[in-house]
């Protein structure tokens, strides 16, 4: 294993420089990309839309019928499999919006101890 920080010194062995191994200059450079679950390269207005985004709103309506039609027992088979697609769009989607926010979150953590 190498080592992770070496020094430079000036002919008066005096430290004016600092050599890191990639891994350890990456975890300083960009601290969320060791993060697996921060959304990188967003800006952080692109972060807040992601966050903020809902289901578009022919799918919403089309997600309502069928939820309520499906309460009552109503729902074809074809139709049942647009409801469980629907459903997974809308699991996808609030798993993107939650790391849109933790990515934020911890974006706001990193600019208070800089």
């Amino acid at each position: 294993m190498s080592e992770q920080v070496r020094y430079v010194t000036n002919e008066q062995g005096e430290r004016v420089g600092v050599l890191l191994d990639l891994e350890a200059y990456n975890r300083l450079a960009n601290p969320l990309a060791v993060d697996e679950e921060c959304l990188i390269g967003l800006s952080r207005d692109e972060l807040k839309a992601l966050a903020d985004s809902r289901l578009a709103p022919a799918a919403q309506h089309q997600l309502d019928d069928l939820l309520v039609r499906n309460a009552e027992s109503q729902l074809s088979a074809d139709e049942i499999a647009n409801l469980d697609h629907l459903l997974a769009q809308v699991d996808q989607l609030t798993i993107l919006k939650t790391r849109a926010r933790y990515t934020l979150h911890r974006l706001e953590t990193l600019a208070t101890v800089a």
